[in-house]
């Protein structure tokens, strides 16, 4: 799998992780699969998105949503999918790699996640409905 790590992020979520500012955050993903995850309905896609459900609760997390990416109007990348993961803190995601089940989860991912960009967000108190309508 390609990614980068940005360091600076992750010191910002350590900075906030344990503190009274911690607070629910939810990790917006942006996937492309290998060919061999198959995605949307091989073996392997199917498996690591079935351990990913099933695992992301031992930290008190879960998916919110997942949606398949048709095409791209702008830009350059080439994406599968776009996954809500939220979580009840930032503690929470960096206790994710730690977690029972985290070995399983990481390797499955490996093999089935060839890109991956990470987007914190705001976990509480939003809409995810149109703008303008409520308002």
């Amino acid at each position: 799998m390609r990614h980068q790590r940005d360091e600076k992020e992750l010191e910002v979520i350590r900075a906030i992780a344990g503190t009274a500012e911690d607070r629910p955050v939810t990790m917006l993903n942006l996937n492309r699969y290998t060919t061999e995850a198959g995605y949307p309905d091989g073996e392997l896609y199917r498996a690591y998105m079935d351990g990913l459900i099933a695992f992301l609760p031992n930290v008190g997390a879960k998916i919110l949503w997942r949606t398949p990416v048709f095409g791209r109007v702008v830009g350059d990348q080439t994406l599968h999918e776009v996954l809500a993961a939220w979580y009840p803190s930032h503690q929470a995601f960096l206790d994710l790699p730690k977690a029972p089940g985290a070995e399983r989860n990481y390797s499955l991912r490996s093999e089935a996640v060839d890109y991956a960009a990470i987007h914190r967000c705001v976990g509480e108190d939003y809409g995810l409905g149109p703008i303008g309508e409520d308002e």
